[in-house]
C-alpha cells in the first residue's frame, strides 16, 4: 500500500453495512444465536466468493444476513466496519442498509437502526468520525413493500438521513419506484438511487429524472452515452464508484478495463468505494490501490476524486471546508497536486 494512499483522509459514500460481514465474524454471531450455517467453516464460507454476477453474489449476501438477529449483532457488525474505516484514515462514511432483509426475517426495525445507529454514535464520540444512515429499498421486491417498510421507518426518521435503492438492477428499472421515491422526498429524505451497474445508461438517465435522486450510485454505464456524460459533469452528479466489486461481479473484465478514469477526465464528480468489502476483497485503502496498479491513476487523480468524496457528501459546508484543507494539506505534504 502507498503511503499517499495510506495516509490520504478520505470519505466513503456507497458502503452496504450487511456487506462488512466478515466470515469470522458471520461464523461467530451464529454461534452466539445458535445458528447453523452451509459451510463448515470461514475457509469454506470464503470459498463461495466467486460471483459470477450480481445476482450470485446476493445469494450468498443475503444468506449471510441470517446471523443478524439482535441489536448488539448489528451493534457489532457496524462497529467492526467503523473500527477498519477509522483505520484507513475514512473520516466520514455515509451508510447503507436493508431493512427489509432483516424485517422479512421477523427481526425488528428497531433492533437494526438502534445497534448500527449506537455504533455511529461511538465513532463520533470516540473519533470525530462522522456519519450518515441511508436506508435501502430492495428492488426486486414490490413498491408496495418499499411504501410498507418507509411508513415502519417513520419512528426512527430523526436516525436516517436518506433513502437508496439496491439489489438486482436487471428487471427492476427506476420507474417501478417512482411513487415511492416522491413520498420519501415529501418526508424531507434526500435521495440516492443504484443505477448503471448491470443495467444500462437508461436506468441513469430514469433515476434522475423519475426519482429525482442527487447522487448515482455505481453509475459506470454512463461512458457508454456521450450524452449522459456531459449531463453528469454539467450538472456534477456525483457517482459512488466501487472498483473492486466492479470487477469482483464482472461488472469489467479487469481494472485496466475500467471506466473510472474516461470518466473522472471527461469531468464527472466520481468518487472512490467499497461498495461490500467483506466480500469484494478490499475496503477503502484497496480500491484506491486498485486504480493506481490496475488502473494507472496518478497519485493528482487520486486527490480529485477524494475530494469528488467531500464535494459529494453529506455534510455541512463547513464541515466539508474542513475535510477539503486537510485533503489538500495531504497532497501538499506528498508535493501532489490535482
Amino acid at each position: 500500500m502507498s503511503a499517499f494512499i495510506n495516509e490520504l483522509p478520505k470519505v466513503e459514500l456507497h458502503l452496504h453495512i450487511e456487506g462488512t460481514l466478515e466470515p469470522e465474524m458471520v461464523f461467530a454471531l451464529a454461534r452466539r444465536n445458535g445458528i447453523t450455517l452451509d459451510y463448515a467453516d470461514e475457509s469454506a464460507l470464503r470459498a463461495a466468493y466467486d460471483f459470477q454476477d450480481l445476482q450470485s453474489f446476493l445469494d450468498v449476501y443475503y444468506q449471510g444476513m441470517q446471523v443478524l438477529l439482535t441489536e448488539q449483532d448489528f451493534f457489532d457488525m457496524t462497529w467492526a466496519y467503523l473500527s477498519r474505516a477509522h483505520g484507513e484514515r475514512v473520516r466520514h462514511t455515509e451508510i447503507f442498509f436493508d431493512p427489509q432483509a432483516h424485517t422479512d426475517r421477523g427481526v425488528p426495525l428497531a433492533a437494526v437502526v438502534g445497534g448500527i445507529h449506537r455504533a455511529l454514535e461511538q465513532a463520533r464520540q470516540q473519533w470525530g468520525m462522522s456519519s450518515r444512515l441511508i436506508m435501502s429499498f430492495l428492488r426486486h421486491l414490490s413498491e408496495e413493500a418499499a411504501f410498507e417498510i418507509l411508513h415502519h421507518a417513520e419512528p426512527f426518521r430523526h436516525k436516517l438521513a436518506g433513502i437508496g435503492l439496491d439489489s438486482s438492477e436487471k428487471g427492476n428499472p427506476p420507474a417501478k419506484f417512482a411513487r415511492v421515491y416522491a413520498a420519501a422526498r415529501e418526508q424531507g429524505f434526500r435521495l440516492v438511487a443504484h443505477a448503471g451497474e448491470e443495467g444500462p445508461a437508461r436506468n441513469i438517465r430514469d433515476a434522475l429524472d423519475l426519482l429525482q435522486v442527487e447522487r448515482i450510485d455505481h453509475g459506470v454505464a454512463a461512458v457508454q452515452d456521450g450524452k449522459l456524460m456531459q449531463r453528469l459533469a454539467r450538472e456534477r452528479i456525483p457517482l459512488t464508484v466501487c472498483p473492486l466489486s466492479n470487477l469482483k461481479l464482472k461488472v469489467v473484465d479487469t481494472m485496466a478495463g475500467h471506466p473510472m478514469l474516461t470518466l473522472l477526465r471527461a469531468g464527472l464528480c466520481v468518487t472512490v468505494n467499497s461498495d461490500d468489502p467483506a466480500y469484494f476483497g478490499g475496503y477503502m485503502n484497496a480500491n484506491y490501490q486498485a486504480l493506481q496498479d490496475g488502473l494507472g491513476a496518478t497519485d493528482g487523480e487520486l486527490l480529485q476524486m477524494a475530494l469528488n468524496s467531500v464535494e459529494a457528501c453529506w455534510l455541512s459546508p463547513e464541515e466539508k471546508a474542513v475535510l477539503v484543507r486537510d485533503v489538500r494539506a495531504h497532497g501538499e505534504a506528498f508535493g501532489v497536486k490535482h
